[in-house]
Formats: C-alpha cells, sequence, structure tokens
C-alpha cells in the first residue's frame, strides 16, 4: 500500500501536469529575430542586442544575447531582482559601485544581486558577449543610471 505523501506527491505531479497541459513548447529560432543596436542612452560604444526573450505570465524571466565591441560597456544601472550573465565569448569585465573592475572569460558566470548599482561590457581591446537573464518586478527588469566615464572604466 503506498504511503500518503507517495499519494498526495503524485495527485499534486497530476494536478500540475493537468493545469499546464493546454500550454506548448515554444522554439525561437536563430535569427528568426532582427538584431538591435544598444540605446546610446543606455551603452558607450557598439553594442549589439540578439535573441531577445521574454517569458510569458506567470514568469518573469527574461533576456537576450548581448555583444560589446572593445571598450563598449553599460551605463551603471541595477536590477529589483538581480541578474545573471554567462559569457560566451572574449574578454569582458564587471564592476559594482565602489568595487574593483573583475575580468570575465568564456564559461563564467556571474551573479549581480538585487538593486547592486553595476557596469559591464567588453575588455578595452577585446570584444565579449555574454547572456543576460533577469526577472521583472512590477514588470520592471532595469533601473539605467549614469554613463560609466572612461576613468571609471580605466580603473
Amino acid at each position: 500500500m503506498k504511503s500518503l505523501a507517495a499519494i498526495v506527491g503524485s495527485v499534486c505531479l497530476l494536478l500540475s501536469a493537468t493545469a499546464h497541459a493546454d500550454q506548448a513548447v515554444t522554439v525561437t529560432r536563430a535569427g528568426s529575430q532582427p538584431s538591435s543596436t544598444g540605446a546610446a542612452a543606455y551603452f558607450t560604444g557598439a553594442v549589439r542586442i540578439d535573441s531577445r526573450f521574454q517569458g510569458s505570465d506567470p514568469a518573469r524571466v527574461g533576456g537576450g544575447i548581448v555583444t560589446f565591441e572593445p571598450g563598449a560597456r553599460t551605463a551603471w544601472h541595477s536590477h529589483p531582482l538581480g541578474q545573471t550573465l554567462i559569457v560566451t565569448a572574449g574578454v569582458g569585465l564587471v564592476r559594482q559601485w565602489d568595487g574593483p573592475i573583475q575580468e570575465i572569460r568564456p564559461g563564467d558566470i556571474v551573479w549581480i544581486p538585487p538593486g547592486v548599482k553595476h557596469w559591464h561590457g567588453a575588455a578595452a581591446t577585446t570584444g565579449m558577449t555574454h547572456i543576460a537573464i533577469a526577472e521583472a518586478l512590477d514588470g520592471k527588469t532595469v533601473t539605467w543610471m549614469e554613463q560609466v566615464s572612461d576613468e571609471q572604466y580605466a580603473r
């Protein structure tokens, strides 16, 4: 005879599967979305954003693939629920306010905690690409701030 915990677990799995039975897996094909240029208000230098994604309600996750040419970077910004960066190519830099610049390379995973003022981008002589992932809080994923000065970038 099954234990009560096993029966309850089976019922929960069945209800969960039933609740989402009308949903289907979605595949967004590579190249099916146009690239966009990072807006000058939020980036310094040449930045390309590809493969943007946004989860459907109730999911709050979204992101994209961001490529920075050498010397390009974000403005200072923060995320209400934090941000994860997965470096896929090149050499990059990340810095939180009043912290040291840290070099990041392919395979590195960077976690930026909620509300931490920071910037990230490419090294001075090498481009960098990362996957950026953040969750929305009340529909907002980022608070943009001032540009990173050349002095702040060079430190």
